[in-house]
């Protein structure tokens, strides 16, 4: 089995191969590809790779290369994780729409179009290699915007999946709250890509939400940057990327002179090469923690697992809607539980959204479908008319500025805006 992952050389692949390396029975890889075009960084990951498989006694070669034909040809399972522009694109996106009074935030609000833009081109690039070379592999998207990033793939007709690590992260602390394994429990997680809400909690079958509202108000809070109260009116946990649409001006207000998390992580990134870089490092820095992506390694080898078995399982993924939320077109992508067979996800059935919710639900998943639209077929005006449409923007007088604004610091990713 050949695992192919696109972006390789991020600081993060650690987090990936200590999954791996944990969950051999249940992905038996025997090849780790490793490709980005940042030979430096690839050989200080792909190093470690080696030294963290070995020291497990883990078979699997790995294998190092910017070469994407290479890196993709009779692969198995193709994981997207790359960053087009890095952390410096990054930087640009958070601090340009704070000078629209707007959120500056890499998937949300107007960051996370200039994200898109930059990143649906290269990724469909990639997964038309991958169609070509492993028509059979599947390609599991954690690059962000994810809900607008697989939409891309799927619409193009290629075989894939979305993937977030917040579902499981939530999954992982009601574990902890309650004492028990996380495979006892299973979330009511449902709505788009980083605007979600869990509405419910079952331990065994038995709906234990309300009993967690009342106990561990507080930790739940936490996660979602929400003060206690306010969740438990909801009676829901929403994700942290709710922050910024139901606190929007107090958040613009506290990242307005504060250090951008991009540079927070370039920061980091360049500690933890320099740890990466020593020889007899064989396990993933506690460092590592700091970089986020939280048990995106289980739900990886999780989903993957499950794709290549059929073993039907529930898992929380993006997928297209298909009917399951009836007030969004049925080729929207939604992030919900899904059943994972050899043939894709199969979203279950969600019950029907609070007013509350699906109105927010709705008008982003109407911004997203021209996001797409304007990342695929490029234009000033496209994206203005996308940022009209979000409702963190929402004003023509904003949408407009911003798009220009955006427009002109991406122009050398965006080949239409030359």
């Amino acid at each position: 089995m050949k695992l192919t992952v696109i972006g390789g050389g991020s600081t993060y692949t650690p987090e990936l191969v200590d999954g791996l390396a944990r969950a051999h029975g249940a992905l038996p890889v025997s090849e780790l590809v490793l490709h980005d075009p940042d030979a430096e960084r690839l050989d200080l990951v792909g190093g470690l790779a080696a030294r963290m498989l070995s020291r497990a006694g883990h078979p699997a070669t790995v294998t190092t290369t910017a070469d994407l034909d290479k890196a993709v040809a009779d692969a198995t399972v193709v994981l997207l994780q790359l960053r087009v522009g890095g952390q410096a694109a990054r930087h640009l996106d958070e601090t340009i729409p704070l000078e629209c009074g707007c959120v500056g935030q890499e998937t949300t609000g107007a960051g996370g179009l200039a994200k898109a833009l930059r990143t649906v081109p290269v990724v469909l690039d990639i997964a038309a290699r991958v169609a070509d070379l492993a028509p059979n592999a599947w390609i599991v998207d954690f690059t962000n915007p994810v809900g607008i990033v697989t939409r891309a793939l799927l619409d193009a007709g290629h075989r894939a999946v979305g993937l977030c690590n917040v579902a499981i992260g939530v999954q992982r602390r009601a574990a902890a709250l309650l004492d028990v394994p996380p495979d006892r429990i299973s979330l009511g997680h449902a709505g788009l890509n980083h605007l979600t809400w869990v509405r419910s909690v079952l331990l065994d079958g038995q709906e234990v939400l309300p009993r967690l509202l009342d106990e561990h108000p507080d930790e739940l809070a936490k996660a979602s940057g929400l003060p206690a109260s306010f969740v438990r009116r909801l009676g829901a946990v929403p994700s942290y990327y709710l922050r910024y649409f139901y606190q929007h001006d107090r958040v613009v207000e506290e990242l307005r002179g504060a250090e951008t998390r991009a540079e927070q992580v370039a920061a980091l990134e360049r500690d933890l090469l320099d740890l990466y870089a020593d020889p007899t490092l064989d396990t993933k820095p506690a460092r590592l923690e700091e970089r986020g992506g939280a048990f995106y390694s289980e739900a990886a080898v999780q989903l993957a697992a499950s794709l290549l078995t059929g073993r039907g399982d529930a898992q929380v993924v993006n997928v297209r809607n298909h009917g399951t939320l009836p007030f969004l077109d049925d080729r929207a992508v939604i992030e919900v539980p899904a059943r994972i067979t050899s043939a894709g996800a199969v979203p279950l059935p969600v019950p029907a959204f609070e007013p509350l919710f699906a109105g927010l639900i709705a008008h982003v998943s109407a911004y997203e479908e021209l996001a797409l639209d304007a990342a695929l077929r490029g234009g000033v005006d496209r994206v203005a008319t996308a940022l009209l449409a979000h409702p963190l923007v929402g004003q023509a007088d904003i949408a407009d500025r911003l798009a220009r604004d955006l427009v002109a610091a991406n122009r050398a990713h965006l080949p239409w805006a030359a």
